[in-house]
């Protein structure tokens, strides 16, 4: 199988069938290949690795997209813990750790960003 392959794969499993389906279904030939890179490299290279779990890797990088304030991929990469396992107290004290090194406000957006998602999930009962 073919990093870009292997790539596919392990983005459906993340984020699932939906999310890639209208993602690709947005693509033009502007952005084509941007996605054909992050697909080989985010998911092909480091989210297929084994050497952590997909929980691990989902908290790393939460944490990452919280501290760097890129909200937009952290709502997508919360709502994709239901795939990777990372639980409500896994993100709790991922978010302790993005306030005691990257900024309150920062971890404050998150809990707050976290809090409407998981009421949401709640009631699309997961």
């Amino acid at each position: 199988m073919s990093k870009r392959e292997q790539g596919e794969a392990t983005r459906r499993s993340v984020l699932g069938d939906a999310h890639v389906n209208r993602s690709q279904g947005k693509a033009t030939e502007f952005d084509r290949g941007f996605v054909d890179m992050i697909t080989e490299g985010a998911w092909g290279t480091v989210w297929s690795s084994d050497a952590i779990t997909k929980r691990e890797r989902s908290m790393i990088t939460l944490a990452l997209l919280a501290g760097l304030g890129n909200f937009e991929e952290f709502q997508l990469h919360l709502r994709a813990t239901v795939n990777t396992g990372a639980t409500r107290e896994d993100i709790r004290e991922v978010l302790h750790h993005v306030a005691v090194y990257a900024g309150v406000p920062r971890a404050n957006h998150a809990f707050k960003l976290a809090k409407e998602i998981y009421a949401e999930l709640e009631e699309d009962g997961q």
